[in-house]
């Protein structure tokens, strides 16, 4: 456990320091592996156009390149830089070519201008060295050639429009900008400047709207793009040309008219000779001294040919001495004599003049003697003026490659660049550095090697030490090898390197069943092999599944073969494999004997009887039916067939129907056969129990009807007693009359007199009742109020007085016989 344990910790260690190292040297390109880079990519470019576009309407088609550079600026490892060939990424400082836009190492820009130093110091003199402005090698940009003086040698990092020093990484930006609006002004200038933010590349075209007219000026102005301002109408330009012989014949053009293209006799400017030439050039000059005497008499004009009068004589007038002192007035003939002074010019030394006397021609050297400082400042001699003084004192300075000492006689103290060679081995391992000794690292090497395809017959040239890791060049030569599986001629494809991709032709090896195999040929398949290799301990990593090639049989055939199923249902395709007789799980469906139902079964084969020309008869492997006899029966039969499933018509049903009547009291059995045979009104007859109908009428009385359907008649017969109010007078008449209230029978004198007989007894009695309940409640008062008293003889006494009975419970009974009597007899 402690090995197993101490092994993972260094594991994890020796891990933590390949992620520490492949983080640092590939950190920028990590930054792009976001799942949003396309995303973020074409926001920014939108946002970075937005100005742009809104001149124009949305029309960015003049952004293609502009686009192109700041697709490649957005992506780490995209652009590289040609100094040192290797890939610009988003952090570190960068250099932007003003004339084309492209990107370069700060450092690298850099060391390519300080190397136009140890280029020019060669044929420098001391004196001139580090005082002129000398431009950088080639003396233009390492693509473009567009020219920079070395004092325009960059020294800081700046975004590309050169506002911002040393930009910040807005993941939000194009890398390296400020995010602020270009602003640079247009190429050709216009007035107007980009409207972009800081980009890389060359600022587009301008969008702006101008008003303009064409080249010769004869149309009217037009609004048109500030980039496109300059149009022709087409017209005839019409302008006078130079040599005033015609009109230019071109149509509407920008610039000066083209030379007049005749020929014409014209004279020199002095006029002496003639020859043919162009009407453009009507002004030319012979080859002769002009030789026109001059104004003096003594001398000829020797200017070659030209125009206008010779002049005076250049000898005439005042004249001075050849000291300048003195001046004379001679002839034209005669030569200015020397003053005799001493000539006193300041010699080429600067300091001293010339002790001569007045004399012709150059001055001598100065001989004078003088203290001189040598150059470097450190002795002094006394030496002719004319003579330099170099001390033999050598420069122990070290020069800028911080390697050299100067090691030159004499040193003023701008020691010049290290003059020796670097020698250093460059990274391609197989050359050494040429250039001057310098600091830092060198330049790439400048040699190229050639790196070839697998048939040699396509060639690349790469810089040397790049070959070992550059791929091979794509070859358009066909591949030549043999082929490996059983196929004759292999699939066509390009040269290249290590084995042939895969056989993709169809196999077409013969099958059993004779078809051709149609898949891919597989004589050479991967196949993994697993469980091979058994690891010794934790230390050994597993290792990934081995795969061999071999050749995989052929699969099974899949030619599709219509076959039908066992029933006959239907036919499918089938794979040639697996082409035999099916069940397809329908049910059988065929017509059994019985001629109402089907066979049930699931789909099976079937055995043709003899004769049996049918394809749907049932046969005898089909289920046989079982089912009771389902066809409908007569209207009004319920009762079913006594005979099992059948094929023809049911038999005539000869059961007995129990059935009630019409009125619902007797029951009647009946020949079904009858019942279901008969028409309504047999129906009628038959379902009656033939007695009187025991339904009532609305009236109260039995129909006098036979038992019969549906409702009784209402016009009721039968004789009833119709009385008066007081029931005392009564009449018999027909019912029906009555329900329809045409008779009535009304109260003669004598039942009134009775009725106002019973009315008066009905009052003497509810007086009586009232006079009795008045007594009652006073003597029940007057006993309370004896017991209040307390007084219980009085009380006995009291108690046992008679109560006298009232004039009603005397003759109550004398009354009460006479009326009911009279009431028996009136009912």
């Amino acid at each position: 456990l402690s090995s197993q344990k101490k092994f993972d910790e260094i594991k994890k260690a020796n891990q933590a320091a390949a992620k520490k190292l492949v983080e640092d040297q590939f950190s920028s390109s990590s930054e792009d592996d976001d799942e949003d880079a396309e995303i973020k990519q074409g926001k920014i470019l939108a946002k970075t156009f937005t100005i742009y576009t809104s001149q124009t309407d949305g029309d960015a088609s003049e952004l293609e390149r502009t686009r192109q550079y700041m697709n490649e600026g957005g992506q780490s490892g995209a652009m590289t830089c040609l100094i040192c060939i290797a890939s610009v990424k988003r952090r570190g400082g960068v250099w932007s070519c003003c004339g084309w836009g492209g990107i370069f190492h700060l450092v690298c820009i850099q060391k390519w201008a300080k190397d136009s130093l140890f280029l020019v110091s060669s044929p420098l003199t001391d004196d001139d060295f580090g005082k002129k402005d000398y431009p950088w090698p080639g003396g233009a940009c390492p693509k473009c050639r567009f020219e920079y003086k070395r004092s325009e040698t960059p020294s800081r990092y700046y975004c590309y429009c050169g506002k911002v020093e040393n930009p910040t990484l807005d993941p939000w930006l194009v890398p390296h900008s400020c995010g602020q609006i270009c602003e640079r002004e247009f190429k050709p200038s216009c007035g107007h400047k980009c409207l972009l933010l800081c980009h890389p590349g060359p600022c587009p075209p301008c969008p702006k709207m101008v008003t303009t007219t064409c080249h010769c000026k004869k149309a009217k102005p037009v609004p048109r793009r500030c980039s496109a301002k300059e149009w022709s109408c087409r017209l005839l330009c019409g302008r006078t040309l130079l040599c005033g012989g015609g009109a230019c014949e071109n149509s509407c053009h920008a610039g000066d008219c083209q030379p007049c293209p005749r020929v014409s006799k014209q004279r020199c400017i002095c006029g002496r000779q003639t020859a043919e030439r162009l009407c453009a050039s009507p002004q030319w000059q012979c080859d002769q001294v002009c030789g026109k005497p001059l104004p003096c008499g003594n001398h000829t004009c020797e200017q070659v040919c030209h125009a206008g009068p010779c002049g005076d004589c250049p000898r005439s007038g005042k004249r001075g001495g050849p000291c300048e002192k003195s001046k004379f007035t001679l002839p034209c003939t005669e030569d200015v004599p020397t003053c005799g002074d001493s000539c006193d010019k300041v010699l080429e030394c600067g300091i001293h003049k010339c002790s001569q006397r007045c004399h012709r021609g150059p001055c001598e050297i100065c001989r004078q003697e003088v203290e001189k400082q040598c150059r470097c400042g450190k002795h002094t001699k006394r030496m002719p003026c004319h003579k330099p003084y170099l001390c033999e004192t050598k420069c122990t300075k070290i020069r800028d490659c911080q390697k050299h000492q100067c090691r030159r006689k004499c040193c003023p103290g701008n020691c010049p660049p290290c003059d020796q060679v670097c020698g250093r081995t460059l990274g391609c391992r197989n050359h050494k550095c040429p250039s001057g000794c310098h600091r830092g690292s060198c330049n790439p090497c400048p040699e190229t090697v050639d790196v070839k395809c697998n048939c040699g017959k396509t060639v690349i040239k790469v810089p040397c030490g790049r070959e070992r890791t550059i791929k091979p060049p794509k070859c358009k030569q066909l591949c030549s090898r043999p082929p490996t599986c059983h196929h004759s001629t292999q699939e066509k494809h390009y040269c290249h390197f290590g084995r042939c991709p895969p056989c993709r032709q169809s196999c077409q090896k013969a099958l059993t069943c004779g078809h051709l195999c149609p898949v891919s040929c597989h004589d050479e398949a991967l196949v993994k092999q697993t469980g091979i290799h058994q690891s010794a301990g934790p230390w050994e990593q597993p290792s990934e599944p081995a795969f061999i090639r071999t050749a995989l049989p052929c699969p099974p055939c899949q030619v599709p073969i219509p076959v039908e199923c066992l029933g006959q249902h239907e036919v499918s395709p089938l794979p040639c494999h697996s082409a035999n007789p099916y069940s397809c799980k329908r049910f059988c469906g065929r017509l059994l004997d019985c001629q109402n139902h089907t066979c049930m079964k699931e789909c099976h084969h079937v055995t043709k009887l003899n004769g049996s020309a049918d394809g749907k008869k049932a046969g005898p492997e089909c289920s046989q039916c079982e089912e009771e006899c389902t066809k409908p029966r007569p209207s009004g039969c319920p009762h079913r067939c006594v005979l099992p499933c059948h094929p023809g018509d049911c038999p005539s049903c000869l059961q007995m129907l129990k059935i009630k009547c019409h009125c619902k009291l007797s029951i009647l059995y009946i020949e079904c056969l009858k019942l279901t045979c008969a028409d309504l009104a047999e129906k009628e007859l038959l379902t009656s129990c033939k007695n009187q109908c025991p339904k009532e009428l609305p009236c109260g009385h039995r129909c006098k009807e036979v038992c019969h359907s549906g409702s009784c008649p209402l016009n009721c017969s039968q004789k009833v007693k119709l009385r008066c109010l007081c029931k005392r007078l009564k009449k018999e008449i027909q019912c029906s009359k009555i329900q329809e209230g045409q008779v009535s029978l009304e109260c003669d004198a004598l039942c009134k007199e009775m009725k106002r007989k019973a009315s008066e007894i009905k009052e003497a009695e509810a007086k009586a009742a009232i006079e009795e309940e008045k007594r009652r409640q006073q003597a029940e008062l007057e006993a309370f109020e004896n017991r209040l008293k307390g007084r219980r003889k009085n009380k006995r006494r009291k108690d046992e007085v008679e109560v006298e009975q009232s004039s009603w419970q005397k003759y109550k009974n004398l009354i009460m016989l006479p009326v009911f009597g009279v009431a028996v007899v009136m009912v």
